[in-house]
């Protein structure tokens, strides 16, 4: 039987390969091919077992105890042990908001056997499954080896247990990567559902092949050079539907956020009244026009936990709905900033959606007389960069001060996962952009605690307040992303995103 190879035109170029060190969309995707989880969500959002067989907790909440399936192996041979699921929570845990609010109730974690482990608490944590599922920021279970690797600095050496192995010989950054059908490993009996359920590698090869220009990676599609498009461009969308040949549809319904970091650690946006002015440059309508620019994809939206989702709250946004240009440079200017000085922002030139948001904010900036450095790069380069903690007001082509970029709905929807959020001030702790604000964290805290969706909202809009009060980031407008495959393509997961396993390619 010949073998089978499934194209994929990705999100964006590959050149960061450590999951847990960087947040880019494009690498957790690369995790998911590579890596298995202990648990997964199904296409409801409910955790299901992954790698996990069975588990039980004490009546006291206090103790909980998993014990691994039978037959899991590393791709170089070696059994998944208790030992690597604990060193990669650890990691894991150090970076990710959900894993770190996990972390403040956890006394120990200690292996028992071989295969079974044990979380053991000071306080009980209700969320402890959905926070091992995290469906947009997994936790992915490395040897232990490359799991005791600071989480700070990236592991270099990619050998995981999922359904597909990292071809690192074949790999070509700014070309394409290669992913190889792992033969021995293991999946689950159950269907596949979401994330969960069985992961069955039905083709032998999958290339994800990088084309930067959206009209070639369109017409790539439609000709039949590549199987799949992950996210193409939304002024091509009537094309695309009007192709008998091709299925496009939304997998993830929440949809995203678009996003405008600033830099908390140097002036002028370590002041309050220099981000408040970012914000007063925001007019949700004209930057959805731009990064997306169909009226059927897009949602204005202040809710700082996403409209549609349980959290959903737009308490005290309405003074920072309409945007002023003139009260933005006032407050700019009080923030000590001098309008000769450069604001060096980031441009991800391969990033048609978030390129737009970020020129509609340089083209604002500019109006209002700000000096912006507008510095081209990929989307790759930038998630890079953008963990370099250097002034840029010293060193303006290692630091930034801006850069854009945007969040998967599932995370940013409660104060739990919400990643920008977390206002530490802390690099090793702190999203990109390092905000520091004890108001924000001990609203958090409290969150883990809230007992009833009463008390939960309270907390909700406390945070709400609190985020219009000190900016931590800009939300510029919520919007779906479809997906577009062609029909050739058989069995396409439910998942938010376009995987790889259960799909079956036929002529």
């Amino acid at each position: 039987m010949a073998e089978t190879t499934l194209k994929v035109v990705p999100q964006a170029d590959l050149k960061n390969v450590d999951p847990v060190w960087t947040t880019a969309a494009i690498t957790q995707n690369h995790g998911y091919m590579v890596y298995d989880m202990l648990f997964s969500m199904d296409s409801k959002l409910q955790p299901q077992p992954q790698m996990v067989d069975s588990w039980k907790t004490s009546d006291d909440g206090l103790t909980w105890s998993f014990t691994l399936r039978d037959g899991l192996l590393f791709h170089d041979g070696s059994p998944v042990e208790s030992k690597d699921a604990i060193a990669s929570i650890k990691r894991w845990s150090v970076k990710r908001a959900d894993g770190q609010a996990l972390m403040t109730r956890v006394k120990e974690i200690v292996a028992v056997d071989a295969k079974t482990f044990e979380i053991r608490l000071e306080k009980p944590f209700g969320p402890m499954l959905s926070v091992l599922a995290n469906p947009t920021l997994p936790l992915p279970v490395m040897r232990e080896e490359e799991a005791q690797t600071d989480p700070n600095t990236q592991v270099t050496t990619i050998i995981g247990s999922g359904p597909f192995v990292f071809d690192d010989k074949a790999w070509v950054p700014g070309d394409r990567v290669v992913y190889r059908k792992f033969k021995d490993y293991k999946p689950r009996s159950e269907p596949v559902d979401g994330f969960s359920g069985g992961k069955v590698a039905k083709v032998d090869t999958v290339e994800w092949i990088y084309i930067p220009d959206t009209n070639t990676a369109t017409q790539a599609l439609m000709s039949g050079e590549v199987d799949a498009y992950e996210i193409p461009p939304l002024d091509l969308m009537p094309m695309l539907k009007a192709d008998p040949n091709i299925t496009v549809k939304v997998l993830d319904t929440l949809g995203k956020m678009g996003h405008i970091r600033p830099n908390h650690l140097y002036p002028p946006f370590n002041d309050v009244r220099a981000r408040q002015a970012l914000q007063l440059l925001v007019d949700q309508r004209e930057f959805l026009a731009a990064q997306v620019g169909n009226p059927e994809f897009e949602t204005v939206c202040y809710a700082v936990f996403m409209c549609n989702s349980a959290l959903e709250s737009e308490a005290h946004a309405e003074p920072w709905m309409k945007p002023n240009p003139e009260k933005a440079k006032e407050l700019l200017a009080a923030a000590g900033y001098n309008f000769k000085d450069p604001i060096v922002v980031m441009l991800p030139t391969d990033q048609q959606i978030i390129y737009n948001n970020i020129l509609v904010m340089v083209g604002k900036l500019k109006e209002i007389g700000v000096n912006v450095d507008a510095q081209a790069m990929d989307w790759s380069s930038l998630t890079s960069r953008r963990a370099k903690t250097d002034d840029p007001n010293t060193d303006p082509k290692v630091g930034w001060h801006i850069f854009p970029t945007w969040w998967t709905g599932v995370p940013m929807s409660s104060p739990l996962t919400n990643a920008p959020l977390v206002s530490t001030g802390d690099p090793k702790t702190a999203w990109f952009g390092w905000p520091k604000d004890d108001e924000i964290e001990r609203l958090r805290a409290a969150f883990m605690d809230a007992g009833t969706k009463e008390e939960q909202m309270k907390i909700v809009d406390a945070l709400q307040k609190r985020f219009y009060e000190f900016i931590p980031y800009l939300n510029t407008g919520q919007f779906v992303t479809p997906v577009a495959w062609r029909n050739t393509l058989k069995g396409v997961p439910n998942a938010l995103l376009f995987v790889a396993w259960n799909i079956e390619k036929t002529e």
